[in-house]
């Protein structure tokens, strides 16, 4: 059994949140460099596959990971189209039309929701926090979108970015009721599968809208197809692993609160790197501060069932680039990717 060190999980989950932050500039590039959000995420969601499928083979015990019951199949598919195909491409349409850092917190409301639906779909316990968190995000969400003038925010970019939140929130729970059967490796290879498949299909029934001449163009003066590779490897394969490792160190909620730092490292790289559109006023950074206040007592307001079913400790379930697993936002309304 592998010995606890939690300053080890620690900087992990920050290094993982780090990729994440970087990974929705580097996403937001390639989309004005001329691809459009479902071409993106099938080249994500094609790209890791590819790339778990040689790691599955290469670690121990090899291809028998890879082993599926048909009675897995239903959910895996839904899994990966819901959490690996839906929720990056409506993330990707929100940045391409909106900040970095506030689509982000359009979607870290996901958490929130789940622990609205342990609440209320599940009748379970939960404690009196869970109502001032969900006030503060509420508030804070109003200051983003400044309600008492003109609303600024693009409004395709709000519905994508909430729309992301309400498939996450679905995402975790359904990964909750059953996903967590399987190693961190071969799940998270089959769901990216099951995402490449879903953009195939897309792309298929689009006639294949957008090409792939940007892949030859630079952005901001890097290749496109380097960018691309971040996307892959560092915005995607390596920080999963990353958090499933962590988890191995550090409780699920302790795990989700410091995967909060990604929003303020995802805004500040946006600002840094694409220029004063990415700049929050100060109404927007006090908002954001309120929602990140709103999700963390929602992620510890949940009351743990007496007896709670044991699984994997090492299962990672995500996906957008926040780091969040179902782990981490269902066991105890936890949110972090």
């Amino acid at each position: 059994m592998t010995s606890k060190r939690p300053l080890l999980g620690v900087g992990m989950v920050v290094a993982a949140s780090a990729m994440f932050a970087v990974n929705g500039t580097v996403s937001k590039l390639v989309l004005r460099a001329g691809f459009d959000a479902p071409q993106l995420t099938l080249l994500r969601a094609a790209g890791a596959f590819l790339g778990l499928m040689v790691l599955s083979l290469v670690l121990r015990p090899g291809a028998r990971r890879l082993r599926v019951r048909r009675q897995e199949l239903p959910l895996l598919l839904v899994y990966g189209v819901f959490g690996f195909y839906l929720v990056p491409m409506l993330y990707f349409v929100a940045i391409s039309r909106m900040p970095v850092g506030i689509a982000l917190l359009f979607e870290y409301t996901a958490p929130l929701l789940v622990a609205l639906w342990a609440r209320f779909g599940q009748r379970q316990q939960v404690r009196p926090r869970l109502w001032g968190g969900l006030a503060l995000s509420l508030a804070g969400l109003a200051c983003v979108a400044e309600v008492w003038g003109e609303l600024r925010l693009d409004g395709l970019g709000v519905a994508a970015g909430f729309g992301a939140a309400v498939l996450l929130a679905f995402y975790y729970v359904l990964g909750a009721r059953g996903v967590e059967q399987r190693d961190s490796v071969s799940l998270t290879t089959y769901a990216f599968g099951a995402a490449a498949v879903a953009g195939l299909i897309v792309r298929a029934v689009t006639a294949g809208t957008g090409g792939w001449e940007p892949l030859t163009r630079s952005e901001a003066g890097v290749p496109v197809a380097v960018l691309c590779c971040y996307v892959v490897v560092l915005g995607s394969i390596v920080p999963y692993t990353l958090i499933a490792a962590a988890l191995r160190h550090l409780p699920a909620t302790s795990v989700g609160i410091i995967g909060m730092v990604e929003p303020v490292l995802a805004a500040t790289v946006a600002w840094v790197t694409l220029g004063a559109g990415e700049a929050l006023n100060a109404a927007q950074l006090a908002g954001g501060l309120l929602v990140l206040a709103g999700v963390t007592l929602a992620e510890t307001a949940r009351i743990a069932p007496a007896h709670p079913v044991p699984g994997p400790p090492d299962v990672i379930m995500e996906p957008d680039r926040a780091g969040r697993t179902p782990e981490a936002s269902t066991s105890e309304a936890s949110g972090s990717p």
